[in-house]
């Protein structure tokens, strides 16, 4: 029973908490350094699976790019861009720790502390509810008082601002004594948890994703704004005119310490996500950037479709057609679409272009292949014209020509990119 003790509350009261230190995930690996290790791991188990499909020929109606193109197209070799891959994550690994040394320690037991400081804040909003009736000419009194003469006591105490005289608990005062306080209602729990548990992390992630978008979409379209920038840094990654999934971080060691490992931090301290959430947030935004690069169109592949950011839309700005749009990576496109830099037209009959060219270069044996100079002489003064942006829309080169012949590749199960069963909608390019 309470002891005769009198004390005023006008809110519930918060629970008192103990802190203990979080236990890793995995045991001998501390979160932080989890959150490192595990986008490496999704970056090569999902490449080399779309590697498994590409050398085996499975799926390759839904190409984008035939293998004569690869070889004959792509301005670098599989080798180089694996060693310019490993080098970017090793940078990426050592910023992480860099990163990890400054962290604090994360803790447990504050969690049903924080649900009812969130439950507090639900109460508090309740009590605008009287105003709000009154601005419809109702007495929010009488209105709660009919309600739960009707049996909506829950419903009545919120009408009222908040007011649940029957709902109490029995607390522990400082002195030891024991005596009666508000206690929150089951619905304010419910959705105080809801929110701390799943609506905050969402926005978190939500949050991240725009950071991440935002500084790559202006980073990335920065290095075709400035030819220097374009030169020293950015033409490495556009020696993948036929991108491959191991190739999605291939790029100059400056550029993907500024695009990739910057942007991704920076989202991460700024949305305050915890070192768990960074395991997800970072390994997701490896995975679709990987299957972004993956050179297929798969009509299953979910990556693909919960954006219009997807391989399809990502490749067009790999070809030197496209290259001054579709700069938005790796999630949403709305900045290409506010700043007018999303790629409109068709594009068919220049993918059929292309691969007719690459055929007929692997058949003469004029393929050029990977060049060791490609900074020297690929990149000259024409070729960057096409690579710098222009305020110009891209010139239509015979987009009214019909292409008769049916497009040869090096495998015959691979079919032309107007196949009705190939996977990329004119819609989607």
């Amino acid at each position: 029973m309470a002891a005769n003790t009198s004390v005023a509350f006008e809110l519930p009261p918060l629970p008192s908490y103990t802190l203990t230190p979080r236990p890793p995930l995995v045991d001998g690996i501390p979160d932080n350094i989890l959150a490192l290790i595990l986008p490496i791991i999704a970056y090569w188990a999902v490449s080399l699976f779309f590697h498994y499909i590409d050398v085996n020929d499975l799926f390759s109606q839904y190409r984008l790019h035939t293998p004569a193109e690869v070889l004959a197209r792509n301005r670098v070799s599989r080798w180089d861009v694996v060693r310019d891959v490993v080098l970017q994550q090793i940078i990426q690994t050592v910023a992480g720790l860099v990163m990890a040394y400054f962290d604090t320690e994360e803790y447990l037991g504050k969690e049903e502390y924080d649900v009812a400081v969130w439950a507090r804040r639900i109460r508090i909003l309740q009590r605008a509810l009287p105003h709000l009736v009154a601005l419809f000419g109702l007495n929010a009194s009488g209105l709660a008082s009919n309600l739960s003469q009707n049996g909506y006591k829950t419903l009545a105490g919120a009408v009222a601002g908040g007011r649940y005289p029957d709902i109490t608990q029995s607390i522990i005062l400082e002195n030891g004594a024991e005596t009666l306080a508000p206690a929150f209602a089951s619905w304010e729990l419910a959705l105080a948890n809801f929110i701390y548990w799943y609506f905050v992390p969402a926005l978190q992630l939500i949050l991240g994703i725009c950071i991440v978008d935002t500084w790559q979409y202006f980073l990335h379209r920065a290095m075709h704004l400035n030819r220097w920038l374009y030169v020293r840094f950015h033409s490495r990654h556009h020696r993948l005119y036929v991108p491959y999934a191991f190739g999605a971080l291939y790029n100059h060691p400056v550029e993907g310490f500024l695009l990739d490992t910057a942007g991704t931090g920076v989202a991460f301290l700024i949305s305050g996500m915890t070192h768990r959430q960074g395991m997800c947030f970072f390994t997701f935004s490896t995975i679709k950037t990987v299957d972004d690069h993956c050179g297929y169109s798969f009509p299953w592949d979910p990556l693909q479709h919960v954006t219009s950011n997807n391989a399809a839309y990502h490749d067009i700005h790999h070809q030197s057609w496209g290259i001054k749009t579709n700069f938005s990576q790796p999630f949403f496109i709305f900045w290409d679409r506010l700043f007018d830099t999303q790629w409109k037209g068709d594009v068919k009959l220049r993918y059929e272009r292309s691969r007719e060219v690459a055929q007929k270069q692997i058949d003469e044996g004029t393929a050029l292949g990977p060049d060791p100079h490609a900074d020297d002489s690929f990149y000259s003064t024409s070729n960057l014209d096409m690579a710098v942006v222009s305020p110009e829309a891209p010139a239509e080169i015979n987009a009214r020509t019909r292409l008769r012949r049916k497009t040869a590749t090096l495998s015959p199960s691979v079919d032309s990119l107007k196949g009705v069963n190939h996977g990329v909608t004119s819609s989607v390019l």
